[in-house]
C-alpha cells in the first residue's frame, strides 16, 4: 500500500510540473530569439552566432568585431526629448545671466549713487531750511503748531550726526594708520581684510536699526515733555555707530591702498582671489527666489562700496605724487583688474546658482521692478520714509559712514586757498546737485516703466491703512492672546441664516492693545504676513479651535519683507 501511494504521489507531482509554465534560462531565451530571426544582445545584425555542440564559436568573439560594433552602433536623442530640451534651456539661461544681471546691477548702482549724492547735495539744504524754520517760527507767534515736521527732525539729526562724527574723524591720523598696516605681513593683512568685510556686514545690518530707533524716538507722539529726554541716549548711540563704521571703512580702504602700493602685487592678488572663494560658499547651497534677491542686493552694495574705496585709494595716491596725471595711468590697470574680477565673480556665481536651483533669468526683471516700486512709492504723499533709508533697508547700504569718510579724505587731500578755490568748490557743488537731479529724474522715469511692465501700478493708488501694530509687538501679543467668542442670536430672520459665533479679527485686537506705527500701502504690498497661531474658544462647545492666519505661498518676490537687511536669512 505504501509503495502504491508513493507511486501515485510521484505521478501527480510530475503532472503538476508539466502543467506549470516553464521558466526559461537566459541562454535558452537568447538561442530562441536568434532562431526566430530577432536581433542579438550585442546588436550583431550581419551574422548569427554559430553553435557547434551547444557552444558558441570563439572565433566570433574577436577584438576587431567588438571595436567595429563600438564604431558603428547608434543611439537616438529624440527618445528622451524632454531631458535634452531642459538641458538646452539651462545653457540658454546661463548665457542670458550676464546681460540680465548687469541690467540689475546698473540700475541698483545708480540707486545707491542717488542715495549717496543725497547726503552731499540735498541734505545740507534741507538741514538749513529746517534750522531756518526753527529760528523764525517763534517770531511768527504760531502757537499750537509743531516746530518741525518729522522729516525735518530726521534731517536735523542726520546733520548733527555728520558734524559731530567729522569733528571726531579729524583726530584720526590716516598716515599713521597707513604705515601701521603696511608693516604687517601679507597673510596677516589678508586675514584682517576678511575680518573687515564680515564686520562691515554686521555693522550695516545693525546700523540702520539704530538710526531708525533714533528717528522714531525723536518723532513719535509724546504725552509728556520728559519723554523727549530719551532722544539723547539714542542720539549718542547713533553718533558712536557712524563713527565706528567710518573708522572700519577707513581701515578697509587703507588695506586696499597698501595692496595697490606693494611692489610684487601679492596682497592684491590674494585679495582678488578672495572673491573666488565666495563662489565656493554660495554656489553649492540651496537658494530660493527671495534669497537670490537678497544676494543680488548685497552684490550691488558691495560693488558700489568697492568703487568708492577705489576712489579713495586713487585720491590718496594722487596726493602723494602731487596730483601728477601720469601716476593715474599707473593705477588704472589695477583698478580695472579689481573691478573685472568683481564682475566675473558675480556673473559666475549667479549663473551657477540659477542653474542648480532651476531659476529663470527673467527673475532679475522682477528684482528691478521691486526696487523700482520702492523708489516710486517713496515719491508719494503718503510715503513714510526717505528713499535713502529705503535703500539702506533693502540693500544694507548706509551712506552716512561712507560719505563721512569721503569728506574726511577729500578735505585732507585737497587744500582750499584763495577765492578761486572757493569758486571751484561752489561750481563743483552745483555740478553735484545737477548730477543728483538728473540722476533722480532718469531713475524715476525708468522706475515707472518697470512698475508698469510688472503690472504693479494699481498698488500705488490703494489707500494705506490708518495704523497697524509693529511686527514684533503684534507677534508677541497674538501668540498669547485668547479670543473669547460669545454666542449671539441673529437679529433678523434671513433665509439660510443660523446662529453662529462671530470671530473678531486678530488685527483689531492688536491695534487696540499694541503701540501703533504709520505704514504705507507699499509696505503692506511687499511685506509677508506672519504665520501666527490664533486660538479661539467657542462658548457652545468649550473647545479651542486653532487656526492659522492667511499666508500666501512664498513664491512671489513681492512677499519679501521690505525691512529685511541684506545679510539676514529668509527662511
Amino acid at each position: 500500500m505504501a509503495d502504491s501511494l508513493s507511486a501515485g504521489l510521484g505521478e501527480e507531482k510530475e503532472k503538476e510540473k508539466e502543467d506549470r509554465p516553464r521558466l526559461w534560462s537566459a541562454p535558452e531565451i537568447q538561442r530562441t530569439m536568434n532562431k526566430d530571426g530577432l536581433t542579438e544582445t550585442l546588436g550583431f545584425n550581419d551574422k548569427k552566432a554559430h553553435v557547434k555542440g551547444g557552444k558558441r564559436n570563439l572565433s566570433d568573439l574577436s577584438l576587431i568585431r567588438f571595436i567595429t560594433t563600438e564604431l558603428t552602433r547608434g543611439y537616438f536623442l529624440e527618445h528622451n526629448e524632454a531631458k535634452y530640451t531642459e538641458r538646452r534651456e539651462r545653457v540658454y539661461t546661463c548665457l542670458r545671466i550676464p546681460k540680465e544681471l548687469e541690467k540689475l546691477m546698473t540700475f541698483g548702482f545708480f540707486l545707491c549713487l542717488d542715495a549717496f549724492l543725497y547726503v552731499f547735495t540735498l541734505l545740507p539744504l534741507r538741514v538749513l531750511l529746517a534750522l531756518l524754520r526753527l529760528l523764525t517760527l517763534p517770531c511768527c507767534g504760531l502757537s499750537g503748531s509743531r516746530l518741525l515736521q518729522p522729516a525735518q527732525v530726521c534731517d536735523v539729526l542726520k546733520g548733527f550726526i555728520m558734524v559731530l562724527c567729522y569733528s571726531m574723524m579729524c583726530y584720526v591720523d590716516y598716515a599713521m594708520m597707513y604705515h601701521l598696516i603696511r608693516g604687517q605681513s601679507v597673510i596677516k593683512l589678508y586675514i584682517i581684510y576678511n575680518m573687515l568685510e564680515v564686520a562691515d556686514r554686521l555693522f550695516s545690518s545693525f546700523g540702520q536699526d539704530i538710526l531708525d530707533a533714533l528717528y522714531w524716538t525723536a518723532t513719535e507722539p509724546k504725552e509728556r515733555k520728559r519723554a523727549h529726554i530719551g532722544v539723547i541716549p539714542h542720539f549718542l548711540m547713533a553718533v558712536l555707530y557712524v563713527f565706528l563704521h567710518a573708522i572700519l571703512i577707513m581701515v578697509q580702504a587703507t588695506t586696499l591702498n597698501v595692496a595697490f602700493n606693494s611692489h610684487n602685487k601679492s596682497l592684491l592678488t590674494i585679495m582678488m582671489s578672495n572673491n573666488f572663494v565666495e563662489i565656493k560658499g554660495s554656489v553649492f547651497k540651496k537658494f530660493e527666489k527671495n534669497n537670490l534677491f537678497q544676494m543680488s542686493n548685497s552684490d550691488i552694495k558691495e560693488r558700489f562700496t568697492n568703487c568708492i574705496l577705489l576712489l579713495i585709494v586713487c585720491l590718496r595716491n594722487m596726493e602723494q605724487f602731487s596730483w601728477n596725471p601720469d601716476h593715474l595711468w599707473v593705477l588704472f590697470p589695477d583698478v580695472i583688474m579689481v573691478m573685472a574680477a568683481e564682475v566675473a565673480v558675480d556673473v559666475v556665481k549667479h549663473a551657477f546658482i540659477t542653474k542648480f536651483n532651476d531659476i529663470s533669468a527673467d527673475v532679475y526683471g522682477e528684482y528691478r521692478a521691486s526696487l523700482a516700486f520702492d523708489l516710486v512709492s517713496s515719491r508719494q504723499k503718503n510715503a513714510y520714509t526717505d528713499y535713502s533709508d529705503s535703500v539702506s533697508r533693502r540693500m544694507g547700504f548706509i551712506p552716512l559712514p561712507l560719505a563721512l569718510l569721503l569728506i574726511r579724505v577729500v578735505t585732507s587731500s585737497v587744500k582750499i586757498q584763495g577765492s578761486l578755490s572757493f569758486m571751484c568748490v561752489l561750481m563743483f557743488y552745483l555740478g553735484m546737485i545737477t548730477l543728483k537731479v538728473l540722476n533722480s529724474i532718469v531713475l524715476l522715469g525708468t522706475s515707472c516703466t518697470f512698475v508698469k511692465e510688472a503690472n504693479m501700478e494699481e498698488k500705488l493708488f490703494e489707500p494705506p491703512p490708518s495704523a497697524v501694530s509693529s511686527r514684533a509687538n503684534s507677534r508677541a501679543h497674538r501668540t498669547k492672546q485668547v479670543h473669547i467668542v460669545p454666542q449671539q442670536e441673529p437679529t433678523c430672520d434671513m433665509p439660510g441664516s443660523s446662529p453662529a459665533s462671530i470671530n473678531i479679527p486678530p488685527a483689531n485686537v492688536a491695534e487696540n492693545s499694541a503701540p501703533t506705527l504709520p505704514k504705507s500701502d507699499s509696505d503692506t504690498f511687499l511685506t509677508t504676513p506672519d504665520e501666527d497661531e490664533v486660538k479661539i474658544i467657542n462658548t457652545d462647545t468649550g473647545l479651542e479651535e486653532e487656526g492659522l492666519a492667511h499666508r500666501p505661498p512664498k513664491k512671489d518676490l513681492l512677499e519679501i519683507d521690505r525691512f529685511t537687511i541684506c545679510g539676514n536669512r529668509i527662511d
